[in-house]
């Protein structure tokens, strides 16, 4: 039985990016699987680490949560991208959601946003003391706790960018392709994958409540890439 997150046979100008560097940076050519447990073991022993150092319990439950939200995308990426190319996939749309990189633009895009947020509008909307970050990490911040959480929610906003730019592509494709009734069906379960894939970043949620931009930015993408995703599935033919 083929395993759903091993990366088999492929061709590295039509991959994720996460895919790539699971096959091509030498010394991490490793399993899928494997992968992702480094991911989750790794952040999550880091996490730990500063916060016993730095005496930052307030910030292991948000962190461990981001990293989880950040591993089970990793997961489903994966996954998603193996069923897609056990699919008869037209080339174009391939190349169009795998190589084009726009999943990392629009992840690059929605970092600035974040990164401006918490440095920019935040304090100057809440005061010095009322940041997520002070919330977090104190009046004084540590930087490698900074450094560690930027690091952290990049991988979160990378895999919502990636999951963006799957349901767009997704509607693309249900628009310009027709398949074979089986094949269609398929399609509108990998497009389930990806419903899927938003739903879990409303984990999230708890820990933005009492920043309205923040959670109205991220319940809006979510709501965005479910009925996307859904338009998708309801006009496959």
């Amino acid at each position: 039985m083929t395993d759903a997150t091993e990366p088999h046979d492929l061709d590295y100008g039509e991959t994720w990016v996460y895919e790539s560097l699971l096959g091509t940076v030498p010394g991490l050519n490793v399993s899928g699987r494997t992968a992702i447990a480094l991911q989750f073991v790794g952040f999550e022993v880091a996490i730990l680490l500063v916060a016993a150092v730095y005496d930052l319990r307030a910030a292991i439950v948000p962190g461990t949560v981001a990293v989880l939200v950040a591993t089970i995308g990793s997961w489903l990426m994966l996954r998603f991208s193996h069923v897609v190319r056990d699919l008869p996939t037209p080339q174009e749309y391939r190349r169009l959601l795998f190589g084009s990189s726009i999943d990392v633009v629009l992840g690059v895009l929605a970092f600035v946003a974040l990164v401006t947020y918490l440095f920019v509008i935040d304090p100057r909307g809440a005061g010095l003391e009322g940041t997520l970050l002070v919330d977090l990490f104190g009046i004084d911040p540590p930087p490698i706790a900074v450094a560690l959480a930027l690091l952290v929610l990049w991988d979160v906003v990378y895999r919502i960018g990636t999951c963006w730019w799957a349901s767009v592509v997704g509607l693309w494709r249900s628009l310009v392709y027709e398949f074979e009734p089986n094949v269609s069906r398929r399609y509108r379960r990998v497009d389930a994958i990806n419903v899927v894939f938003a739903a879990v970043q409303l984990l999230l949620v708890p820990f933005v409540v009492e920043q309205p931009v923040l959670l109205v930015v991220l319940v809006g993408h979510v709501v965005a890439v479910a009925v996307v995703t859904l338009l998708a599935i309801g006009f496959q033919r």
